[in-house]
């Protein structure tokens, strides 16, 4: 890793510095708002553009030319690594993920091997030749966390109020920790094979673990969670942890090993600080949403969650999820601006 790398406010951010200016990258801002992903994303399956080394490569590189982030995302699905190992699943548009056989059985684990390099040399490719271009922007890998990859493989897609899921977690708690291990196992081999490529830090991301009680997720999602930051743990670099609607447990996804905990719009940065506890950086956390009010209306908002922030050691400016499908790309171009150059009045 180089020296400008290295030193680049977001990995600065990241360790719980403060650098010159506060660093912003968008959940989602590889795809979906840009005219440019819509247009080499046309007549090419979801899972299909993940497996494709140049696709990979332009669809990330887009909003860091846009928008001047302070970090790349890289672009994929937190199915991918399922899919590469020869799980039945597609991306459905309009819904999501979709499971041909759901879970409910020990025999069926037997599918989720492990995930090796040769599965995902298209993936890994695209992220060494990432690292080339962007120079001193940083890349960040990322995964499913296990509790939300469990919940697409048991509900068979996306669920409204995961009772399957809690069924099987309930009725059935050896087989649910033998499939989240399984996960656990998966998700950490897919992060360390992006770090070992080249990318400077990584993010867990629990989809749906606000779906839980604080208990339940102590109990049943925790361990695995932490399982998986864990085995990355000697790679040295940032580890995020970030999941929606999860502000009763933003203490406990940051003891699972995070070094930088994302916060959703619910809870303001300075309160979410305090519950994480001392010791971690924050990314967040302006809603989605405000970037379809006016210029003014959104840059003061956004003065609120860097003034927030500064509760932390460390704060990564960021969405409280991702950038919606509709917002105007100038919008967050402007956004990013204003972060760059916000001053305290």
């Amino acid at each position: 890793m180089t020296s400008t790398l290295t030193d680049s406010a977001f990995l600065q951010a990241c360790r719980g510095e403060r650098p010159a200016h506060t660093p912003v990258w968008f959940m989602r801002q590889a795809g979906r708002s840009l005219p440019e992903y819509l247009a080499i994303r046309e007549g090419t399956a979801m899972l299909d553009s993940c497996f494709r080394t140049d696709m990979v490569v332009e669809i990330t590189m887009q909003p860091v030319r846009r928008h001047g982030v302070d970090a790349a995302i890289f672009f994929s699905d937190i199915v991918v690594p399922l899919k590469a190992i020869g799980v039945d699943l597609d991306i459905v548009p309009g819904t999501g993920p979709v499971v041909a056989e759901p879970v409910r059985s020990f025999e069926q684990l037997a599918q989720f091997r492990d995930v090796e390099p040769d599965d995902v040399t298209s993936i890994t490719d695209a992220v060494t030749a990432l690292v080339g271009e962007l120079g001193s922007t940083p890349l960040i890998g990322f995964a499913g966390a296990p509790f939300t990859l469990a919940s697409y493989l048991v509900e068979g897609g996306p669920s409204r109020d995961h009772r399957l899921t809690k069924q099987l977690m309930y009725s059935d708690p050896d087989l649910w920790h033998a499939l989240l291990g399984r996960m656990a196992a998966i998700a950490g081999q897919f992060l360390r094979l992006q770090v070992e490529a080249g990318a400077s830090a990584i993010q867990l991301f629990d989809s749906w673990a606000g779906h839980l009680s604080l208990a339940d997720y102590e109990t049943y999602v925790k361990p695995h969670s932490a399982a998986v930051l864990a085995s990355v743990a000697d790679l040295d670099v940032p580890r995020i942890h970030f999941g929606v609607g999860t502000g009763e447990l933003l203490h406990a996804m940051g003891d699972a090993g995070a070094d930088v905990v994302g916060v959703d719009w619910r809870v303001p940065l300075d309160e979410a600080v305090r519950r994480i506890g001392p010791g971690k950086a924050v990314q967040g956390n302006l809603d989605p949403t405000t970037l379809f009010a006016p210029t003014e209306f959104v840059h003061a908002r956004a003065a609120e969650v860097i003034e927030a922030g500064r509760a932390a050691p460390g704060h990564v400016f960021n969405l409280g999820h991702g950038v919606l499908p509709a917002t105007d790309p100038d919008s967050l171009t402007r956004l990013v601006d204003f972060v760059h150059s916000y001053e305290p009045a």
